[in-house]
C-alpha cells in the first residue's frame, strides 16, 4: 500500500513565485527549441543548406542538451541548484548573440550548441528544484507549471516567427532569445537554494530557515524529517550508483518513459511543423508557420487542462487517455497522407486537426508527466544525477527522431513515417500499464523506494 503524505501548509504565494522564475528556464527551453521551425525556413536558404545540412542545424541542440544534462546534473550536486540555473542563463545569453550574428552554418550550429547546453543545465535543475520545495499534494501540479512554460516558449517562438516571417527576419527572431535569458538571470538572484540540497550539505540552519520561510514550524519539522530519513539511507552520489539495485528500477522508469515520450514524434511537429504542413499542401511560408503556431497554442492551453487535473485524478488515468488520442490521430495522419489523391485540397485541413489533436492529448498526458515522474522517482542522493540521465535519454533519442525525420519522410514516405511514431505510442501504452507507478500525492521518498521494486 503506497504511503500518502500529510498535509502540509505552505506560503503559495512564495511557491508560486518560485515555479514561475524557474519556469522561465522552461520558456527559454520552449523558445530556442521552437525558433527553427520558423527560422529554418530562410536559414536553408541564405546558407543553402542540403537536407542533411538542415537536419544538423535543427539537431545539434540535442548534443548539447545532452551534454548540459551530463555536467548540469554533477554541478547541481555539487555547488546548488540555484547556481546551476545561474550558469544556465548565462549560456542562454551568449547562444542567442552568437545565433543572432552568426556569418556562416557552422557558426549558427556552434551558437545552437551553446544553446543546447543553457538546455541541459535547467532542463535538469529546474524541475528537481521545484520537486524538493514542493508540497505532496501540490508538487504535480507545481513541477508541470515548468512544462507548461516550455509550451509558452515555443508558442512565442512560432508566434515571433509568424510575425517576423513577411521580413524573412531569422537573425532577429534567434536575437530576441537574449530577453527573457536576461531576466531568467536576474531573476534567478533572487530565489533561495533548495533545502533538501542544503541539508545534504549539512547546512541544517540554512536549509530550516528556507523551509520556515514559506510553510509553518510543524510542516518545516516534517519537511526536515523526511530529507533527514532519505540523507540516512545512504545512497552513494556518484553516476555508477544509478546502476545499482537501490536506483536501477528509479532509472528505469524515468529514461524509459522519456525515450518513448521523443520516438512518438512529437517534436518533428516543433522543429519541422511548416515543412509537415508543405507536405499537407499548404505552400505558403507564413500560412504553414501559422498553422505550427495554431499547433503550439493548443499544447498550451493542453497543459494547463492537465496542471489542473494530475494531482486530481492521478498521472496514469491522464497517460491512458492522453496517448490513446495521440495513437488515434497519428494513425488518422499516416491514413490521409496514404490516400492523399482522394482528400486533395482539403489534405492541409485534415492534416492540421490531426496534429491538433496529437498535441493536445500529448500536452494533457506524456509532456507534463515526463518530467514530473522524473523528478519524483529517484532518492534525494542521485536525484539531479537521475534526472540528468532521463535528460540524456530523451534528447539522444530526440536527437536520432530529428536527425532522421526528413530523410525518413524521403525513404518511407508520409504515411509509414506517422504509422511508425503511432506503433511506438502503443509500446508506451504498455509501458504505463507494467512499469509507471501512481505517484500522486505520495512523499518523495516513498516513492523512491517503491521504484526500486522495478527491476
Amino acid at each position: 500500500m503506497a504511503s500518502v503524505a500529510p498535509e502540509i501548509h505552505v506560503n503559495r504565494v512564495f511557491l508560486w513565485r518560485v515555479c514561475f522564475i524557474a519556469g522561465l528556464g522552461g520558456v527559454l527551453y520552449g523558445y530556442d527549441m521552437g525558433i527553427i521551425a520558423a527560422a529554418l525556413i530562410f536559414v536553408r536558404n541564405s546558407f543553402a543548406l542540403s537536407t542533411r545540412g538542415q537536419e544538423i542545424v535543427v539537431s545539434i541542440v540535442l548534443v548539447g542538451a545532452m551534454l548540459g544534462a551530463i555536467i548540469g546534473g554533477s554541478i547541481a550536486d555539487r555547488i546548488g541548484r540555484r547556481a546551476t540555473l545561474l550558469w544556465g542563463g548565462a549560456l542562454f545569453i551568449l547562444g542567442s548573440i552568437l545565433a543572432t550574428v552568426a556569418p556562416n552554418a557552422a557558426t549558427l550550429a556552434a551558437a545552437r550548441f551553446l544553446l543546447g547546453l543553457a538546455i541541459g543545465f535547467t532542463s535538469v535543475t529546474a524541475p528537481v528544484f521545484i520537486s524538493e520545495l514542493a508540497p505532496p499534494q501540490s508538487r504535480g501540479r507545481l513541477i508541470s507549471v515548468y512544462q507548461f512554460a516550455l509550451t509558452l516558449g515555443i508558442a512565442l517562438a512560432d508566434l515571433t516567427g509568424y510575425w517576423l516571417a513577411s521580413q524573412q527576419a531569422w537573425r532577429a527572431m534567434f536575437g530576441l532569445g537574449v530577453v527573457p535569458a536576461a531576466l531568467f538571470l536576474i531573476l534567478v538572484l533572487t530565489l533561495p537554494e533548495s533545502p533538501r540540497w542544503l541539508f545534504a550539505q549539512n547546512r541544517l540552519d540554512d536549509a530550516r530557515a528556507v523551509l520556515n520561510s514559506y510553510t509553518d514550524g510543524h510542516g518545516a519539522q516534517l519537511l526536515l524529517e523526511d530529507i533527514r530519513t532519505a540523507i540516512e539511507s545512504k545512497v552513494d552520489k556518484r553516476w555508477s550508483s544509478l546502476w545499482t539495485p537501490a536506483v536501477r528500477g528509479a532509472l528505469f522508469i524515468a529514461v524509459g518513459f522519456t525515450v518513448l515520450q521523443q520516438v512518438t514524434g512529437i517534436n518533428t511537429i516543433i522543429y519541422y511543423g511548416p515543412q509537415i504542413f508543405a507536405l499537407a499542401g499548404i505552400t505558403s511560408d507564413k500560412n504553414a508557420i501559422l498553422a505550427t503556431l495554431i499547433v503550439a497554442v493548443t499544447n498550451m492551453v493542453f497543459t494547463l487542462l492537465a496542471m489542473v487535473l494530475v494531482d486530481r485524478i492521478g498521472r496514469k488515468p491522464l497517460l491512458y487517455g492522453g496517448v490513446s488520442g495521440m495513437t488515434v490521430s497519428l494513425v488518422l495522419l499516416s491514413y490521409a497522407f496514404h490516400n492523399q489523391a482522394s482528400f486533395g485540397t482539403s489534405l492541409g485541413m485534415v492534416a492540421t486537426i490531426c496534429l491538433v489533436l496529437y498535441i493536445a492529448c500529448f500536452a494533457a498526458s506524456k509532456g507534463p508527466i515526463a518530467w514530473i515522474l522524473v523528478s519524483e522517482v529517484f532518492p534525494l542522493q542521485v536525484r539531479a544525477r537521475g534526472v540528468a540521465a532521463a535528460t540524456i535519454g530523451s534528447g539522444a533519442s530526440n536527437f536520432l527522431v530529428s536527425l532522421t525525420f526528413l530523410s525518413l519522410i524521403k525513404a518511407a514516405g508520409n504515411s509509414a513515417t506517422f504509422a511508425i511514431y503511432a506503433v511506438f505510442c502503443v509500446i508506451t501504452l504498455f509501458f504505463v500499464r507494467f512499469v509507471v507507478p501512481e505517484t500522486k500525492g505520495r512523499e518523495l521518498e516513498s516513492i523512491s523506494t517503491h521504484a526500486t521494486t522495478v527491476q
